[in-house]
């Protein structure tokens, strides 16, 4: 469990060029954590004390008003991280994350990860670069919604939760109607319509599990 953990870390992207021994000792202090399917790992508004390493499984990502609205942020599967702006701050969970099948995590503590920074000062302009990022990614989910249709949101979704096979864009683990309306801030039913007209005109294809994107999707529809 600690070598899949110590290799997950490996793959953060602020933690990349981290010396081997120095997350070593990081991943000493993680502590592992199963969670059921459909359990809330974060919820929005709490206090903020981890973050989360995800070795197994899959969450969402997602922020809701008063009235429960809910808008899914991201989608993530083993081998991400979230949570990671509690390490740096005080305010309160900014999004909830719950389990959309069983789970195994690494928690790293606030207070563990920054003893642990200040023992190694050079991975903060990498952490910073990092969340940099994230904001630039959620100001551009903020524009789609504000900008764009449904139909536009729904493709621009579809193109960057595909990665290349063999030059076919695929989807190899894809989100249910659902999950992919609530991604898009659309009814189900609006998405179904979509996705009906891009497997009639032969856009994608789709399995159980999968989903191709086999000729160029129209910008409009």
């Amino acid at each position: 469990m600690h070598q899949e953990l110590l290799n997950t870390l490996q793959k953060i992207p602020f933690l990349a060029s981290v010396p081997q021994e120095s997350l070593v000792s990081l991943s000493a202090h993680a502590k592992t954590t199963h969670f059921p399917k459909d359990a809330f790992i974060i919820t929005e508004g709490d206090d903020t004390h981890s973050m989360f390493i995800l070795l197994s499984g899959k969450v969402r990502v997602f922020t809701s008003d008063d009235e429960g609205k809910e808008v899914t942020l991201a989608i993530q599967e083993a081998g991400s991280f979230f949570g990671e702006l509690a390490l740096l701050g005080d305010e309160p969970r900014s999004a909830s994350v719950v389990t959309t099948e069983k789970c195994l995590c690494g928690i790293i503590s606030k207070y563990d990860f920054k003893q642990w920074l200040l023992q190694n000062p050079e991975i903060c302009l990498a952490l910073l670069s990092t969340l940099s990022d994230k904001v630039r990614q959620l100001t551009d989910k903020v524009k789609q919604l504000a900008l764009s249709n449904v139909y536009e949101r729904t493709i621009r979704v579809l193109k960057d939760m595909a990665i290349d096979d063999q030059g076919i864009p695929v989807i190899h683990n894809r989100p249910t109607q659902q999950e992919l309306a609530n991604m898009v801030g659309a009814s189900r039913e609006m998405i179904n319509k979509i996705m009906k007209e891009l497997t009639k005109g032969g856009y994608v294809e789709i399995d159980h599990k999968s989903l191709k994107i086999v000729n160029k999707l129209p910008a409009s529809w």
